[in-house]
C-alpha cells in the first residue's frame, strides 16, 4: 500500500468516526430538543434562535463528513459548534482535570481538534468530492 492510499485511508477514519460521533449528540437533540442550548444562550445574553446552530453543527456537518461531500466545510461548522460547546457549557471545565488525570475536556477537545485536523487535510481519495 502506497503513502496515498495510507494518507486517503486516514482521513477517511478520520471523516467518519468524527462524523458518527457528533451525529449521535444531534439525533439526542432531535428527540429531546433544543431547550437546554436556548437555556444557555439565554443565560450568555444570545438569543434562543442560535439553538438551531446545534442542528447545523450536529446533524447537517456530520452528514457532510460523512458522505465526504464538502468535507471541510462540514468539519468548519464541526469545529465553530464545539466552541460554542465550549463557551456555552464547558468554560469552568477549561483548566480542570479529571478524575484519571487527563484534561476534563479531552472528548470535546478531541472532536474540535479532529474537525481543525479535516478542515486542514481535506477529505481524502474516498469521499464524494474532495473540497
Amino acid at each position: 500500500m502506497n503513502a496515498s492510499t495510507q494518507q486517503d485511508i486516514g482521513k477517511f477514519i478520520l471523516r467518519i468516526v468524527l462524523g458518527a460521533l457528533i451525529l449521535l449528540h444531534g439525533i439526542s437533540k432531535l428527540k429531546h430538543g433544543l431547550d437546554p442550548i436556548e437555556d444557555m444562550l439565554r443565560a450568555h445574553g444570545l438569543p434562543h434562535f442560535l439553538a438551531y446552530g446545534a442542528l447545523v453543527g450536529e446533524v447537517v456537518a456530520p452528514a457532510l463528513l460523512l458522505l465526504g461531500w464538502y468535507s471541510r466545510i462540514g468539519a468548519v461548522l464541526v469545529a465553530v459548534n464545539m466552541l460554542f460547546a465550549f463557551v456555552l457549557a464547558h468554560t469552568g471545565q477549561l483548566g480542570q482535570l479529571n478524575g484519571q488525570g487527563g484534561w476534563a475536556l479531552e472528548l470535546q477537545g478531541m472532536f474540535l481538534f479532529t474537525a481543525v485536523a479535516i478542515a486542514l487535510l481535506g477529505p481524502g481519495g474516498y469521499a464524494i468530492n474532495q473540497r
